[in-house]
């Protein structure tokens, strides 16, 4: 495990969700799932497997990395220059991108499962705002758990994309997009 994600646990477990950062396979299975955007937002960027893949499978795409916790967020500015690391809450950073225009797609690796409720609901109303402006944009989010990552408003849907079992725990990728 590594050492910042390790401290990052133990400061505050609710935000950080994991035990060991995503697999080689899952970070790919993400970035897979983002192919064809204009732009990237990455929520919960951690110690940076998903943010790497994105750099690596979506050369020249503008990624945007959200990491609230201050000592991560220092690591993947140092580690990758070229992104826009921003240390926010994902909400915070997810109403602001809300008008930008293009095909945007959020790429998800917050722990919505054991998250603080308010800020779970707070997250998942501003994700799905986000969503609502385009068909044309969409959520990837993974889960451990073998049912959709969240409950949302009707006039949305999940669609699981795979399930990558060389990751531990195997964990699913999942979109979600607006369907009006």
């Amino acid at each position: 495990m590594p050492v910042d994600l390790l401290f990052a646990l133990l400061r505050n477990p609710a935000s950080t969700g994991a035990v060991l950062p995503s697999s080689r396979t899952l970070a790919n299975a993400m970035a897979s799932a983002a192919l064809g955007a204009d732009a990237v937002v990455e929520l919960g960027a951690g110690t940076g497997p998903v943010t790497e893949a994105l750099l690596r499978r979506l050369p020249g795409v503008p990624l945007v990395a959200v990491e609230l916790q201050p000592k991560l967020a220092r690591s993947l500015r140092a580690r990758f220059p070229t992104v826009d690391v921003r240390e926010a809450p994902a909400k915070q950073v997810v109403d602001s991108l809300i008008e930008r225009p293009g095909r945007l797609v959020l790429v998800s690796s917050l722990p919505f499962r054991s998250l603080p409720k308010a800020v779970g609901a707070e997250t998942v109303d501003s994700i799905c705002a986000f969503l609502a402006r385009s068909r044309e944009r969409k959520l990837v989010q993974f889960t451990y758990q073998p049912r959709v990552p969240f409950a949302v408003p009707r006039h949305f849907r999940w669609h699981r994309r795979e399930v990558v079992w060389r990751n531990t725990p195997p964990a699913g990728v999942w979109e979600l997009r607006a369907e009006r």
